[in-house]
């Protein structure tokens, strides 16, 4: 059945220079910095924090921190439906690439890091809303996520994706402010300490259908843990470096974007609970409009409904009842 969906992966540098296309979700991290009169220092000083953030984590044979440089690629994932020729954006993930000065080696990172989806967008900001209207109490669709799912299993199971990646995405998110997460005596060199949630959630529900499971880990110079969604053996199947980049490139995002968590004054402790109203914590010099941002996801859920979920409803439909 895979037969019905054609991906085509673009990318492009994310560099200072960067403009979103306008074919990227406005509300993705990176694309959300680089708009706006401060476009050009934000990058740049985001950039920065990810090369920092990286040197500090590998700091053998690095005696003045400054051995390497991050370089990342904004991959854009378009899907032609039956050879229609309409490709619809589908998916953009972040792929890091390390820069070794001592060696002069460019060496392969992690493909995934930062998620971004207009369907994902259509399931949490439009379907879930009107299925839940005028309702007592709220509840999620048993299908809920499933298209979404199969179509990024589809993706990385496919020859594009094989012919791009040589190894499963690793995506990194903020940790749940409805959630409690405990400390666990199990420690990585690199991830750090690994904590446990009190419960499940939706988003992990929502990713355990596209086929990732989700540790979290407190890395070294961190202040609470992140996310880490994946494919097999996270910790034996990337090396050092691999999880580095991804660590501090995602660590410098939600720096940025939830400063209440990430840039929080106090470590998280053995019991750790996630506070958006946290009022101890420092700002980065990078601006960001976070109201801007949440509205933005309910005008791009409706996108994919127009152009996605509408035209091909019955050919998605009849795909996923036979996708296994």
């Amino acid at each position: 059945m895979n037969k019905h969906f054609t991906f085509t992966i673009n990318s492009i540098c994310l560099d200072e220079n960067y403009h979103p296309s306008d074919k990227t979700r406005i509300t993705t991290n990176f694309a959300n910095l680089a708009r706006g009169n401060y476009r050009q220092a934000n990058l740049r000083n985001a950039l920065k924090m990810i090369d920092n953030s990286f040197n500090a984590l590998a700091h053998w044979d690095n005696p003045n921190g400054d051995r390497y440089t991050v370089e990342l690629e904004i991959v854009s994932v378009n899907m032609d439906i039956e050879g229609s020729g309409q490709a619809f954006p589908s998916i953009e993930i972040l792929k890091t690439n390390i820069v070794d000065s001592k060696t002069n080696k460019r060496i392969e990172g992690i493909v995934g890091n930062n998620f971004s989806s207009y369907l994902r967008d259509y399931d949490f900001s439009v379907l879930l809303p009107e299925y839940n209207k005028n309702k007592p109490t709220f509840t999620v669709p048993a299908d809920f996520g499933e298209l979404h799912g199969k179509l990024f299993k589809c993706f990385i199971n496919s020859d594009s994706y094989k012919q791009h990646f040589t190894k499963p995405p690793v995506i990194c998110l903020s940790v749940s402010d409805n959630k409690t997460y405990y400390r666990t005596e199990n420690q990585h060199p690199v991830l750090g300490v690994e904590y446990q949630p009190n419960e499940s959630s939706l988003t992990e529900q929502y990713f355990q259908k596209m086929g990732l499971q989700v540790r979290y880990f407190m890395p070294p110079n961190s202040v609470a843990p992140l996310a880490f969604y994946f494919v097999g053996d996270l910790l034996n199947d990337y090396t050092h470096l691999e999880l580095i980049s991804t660590i501090s490139t995602m660590g410098t995002f939600q720096k940025i974007y939830r400063p209440e968590i990430y840039n929080a004054n106090a470590v998280a402790g053995k019991c750790y609970q996630p506070n958006l109203n946290n009022l101890n914590h420092s700002l980065t010099k990078i601006v960001y409009d976070r109201a801007e941002r949440s509205q933005l996801a309910h005008e791009q859920g409706k996108f994919a409904a127009e152009h996605f979920i509408k035209p091909y409803q019955t050919v998605l439909e009849k795909w996923s009842a036979s996708y296994a």
